[in-house]
């Protein structure tokens, strides 16, 4: 069964970065399209950013030109650098599959808190 473990999370100023990782065990990960998805106090989870298995990215328009996918299907990763970070990218952050159906297991979640 495949796991996802993220990482990487943590307290950041305003207009601050991080980068966070995204682990999976598992032979499906080179050919599946990855996100990362976050979900904020009170909301419902949203996809921010995806990446395809041949590396084509789309992004949330809220993240748009700040957030920025990468993956190293050698090592099962799929990263998510953040930077200019906003009050309202304080979330629990998650990758998974991008796909509307067929999710993995979620993981645990990396926090993210963005805070003066």
């Amino acid at each position: 069964q495949v796991q996802l473990v993220e990482s990487g999370g943590g307290l950041v100023q305003p207009g601050g970065s991080l980068r966070l990782s995204c682990a999976a065990s598992g032979s499906i990960f080179s050919i599946v399209a990855m996100g990362w998805y976050r979900q904020a106090p009170g909301k419902q989870r949203e996809l921010v950013a995806r990446i395809s298995s041949s590396g084509s990215t789309n992004y949330a328009d809220s993240v748009k030109g700040r957030l920025t996918i990468s993956r190293d299907n050698a090592k099962n990763t799929v990263y998510l650098q953040m930077n200019s970070l906003k009050l309202e990218d304080t979330a629990v952050y998650y990758c998974n599959r991008a796909a509307p159906s067929g999710l993995l297991p979620w993981g645990q979640g990396t926090l993210v808190t963005v805070s003066s």
